[in-house]
């Protein structure tokens, strides 16, 4: 009997792996891939046998038939720009992430993977809310400079879990509140959601408040200047804004449990960078604020930061007075992986389709 969701979410040197019973977990891994073999494939892409060969010796090991899944989800990759929710994985989904239609990313991997193995089980695979999503308004993509467009791409699988997950203890559905969702990890993502449309992002990568190990936003005029200096290649400047930018670049470290040891410990520099990285968390979130004209059930910090106490209290005394402050620590993205499927399975929420929520040509 087909009662089983395997959730399937490949990294850049791991595959994680889960199962999952209506909404128990049952069995996880995080399958290791070492760096050599991974090398000798040319593109992210090639990777696609070798890791599902994996899963299914996992399954294999578990005692986890393939005909007992009812139904396959994989991390969603860098698709065409396209709104949140659960989709069916199709053909012309398949052959956007197979070119990494907006880069070559671990997680194009996660609905090639996933169709593969519900082939063989003879059930659908899907992904959920992938890093593409994109409900902006088109206010929201002018930039200042015509030649570069504002776009969405943030952490958009556990801001919508957790707006779910808040919605209910609110004692409403998603698509009745509005939330300011302040995704705290490796990177920050602070959006705005209204009614379950996340209308706005900093894009971690480049924007809003500096993380354990990217710049955020800066000073462009400075930026250029040390761009044209000479000092730097084109790819040390990429590095030193992501990867060794934020917390890395003035602490040495990019655990932030580390950098609160050394505040605990006196570390007076740590604690002055430390609250300038909650500073502008804050302040990211108060610019969120406009966007929702004023008007929020709650603010909510999640991800792996909002285990800090330094971090989450510094940020809520600056902005409680916008709206009551919901901590989620964490980020289970298996566990939200799941909890789209699940939400197709007993019929809350109707799968979308790729194609026809996209422009192709």
């Amino acid at each position: 009997m087909s009662k089983y969701v395997l959730a399937i979410n490949p990294g850049s040197t791991s595959t994680k792996v889960a199962v999952f019973e209506a909404d128990k977990l049952i069995y996880e891994k995080s399958i290791d891939h070492a760096r050599e073999q991974l090398d000798s494939f040319k593109t992210i892409t090639d990777q696609y046998e070798l890791r599902k060969n994996f899963i299914l010796e996992w399954l294999n090991e578990i005692n986890v038939n393939i005909n007992e899944l009812s139904a396959i989800v994989g991390r969603g990759g860098l698709l065409r720009p396209m709104p949140g929710g659960t989709y069916v994985v199709s053909e012309p989904m398949i052959q956007d992430l197979k070119i990494g239609y907006q880069g070559e990313h671990a997680s194009n991997l996660g609905g090639v993977i996933a169709q593969a193995i519900a082939e063989m089980a003879d059930v659908k695979g899907y992904i959920v809310d992938p890093v593409a999503v994109d409900e902006f308004d088109d206010v929201a993509r002018i930039s200042g400079m015509p030649e570069i467009v504002r776009k969405s791409l943030g952490h958009a699988l556990n801001i919508k879990a957790v707006g779910h997950s808040v919605a209910l203890e609110l004692g409403k559905h998603f698509d009745e509140v509005n939330l300011i969702i302040a995704h705290l990890g490796g990177g920050i993502s602070v959006a705005p959601v209204r009614k379950g449309r996340i209308l706005d992002y900093n894009n971690a990568n480049e924007m809003g408040p500096f993380s354990p190990e990217r710049t955020g936003g800066l000073p462009v005029g400075e930026l250029i200047n040390l761009c044209y200096s000479g000092k730097y290649t084109y790819s040390e400047m990429k590095t030193k804004l992501r990867g060794k930018g934020g917390l890395t670049a003035y602490l040495g470290t990019n655990d932030a449990r580390e950098v609160e040891k050394m505040v605990i410990s006196g570390d007076n520099y740590a604690k002055l960078v430390f609250e300038a990285m909650s500073y502008q968390i804050a302040k990211e979130i108060g610019a969120m604020a406009t966007v929702l004209n004023g008007e929020i059930d709650a603010i909510v910090l999640t991800a792996g930061m909002a285990h800090s106490k330094f971090v989450t209290e510094f940020v809520t005394s600056m902005v409680e007075f916008i709206a009551p402050v919901i901590l989620r620590p964490g980020g289970n993205e298996m566990a939200a992986l799941n909890a789209g499927v699940q939400r197709v399975l007993k019929g809350k929420e109707e799968a979308k389709i790729y194609e026809n929520e996209v422009k192709l040509n």
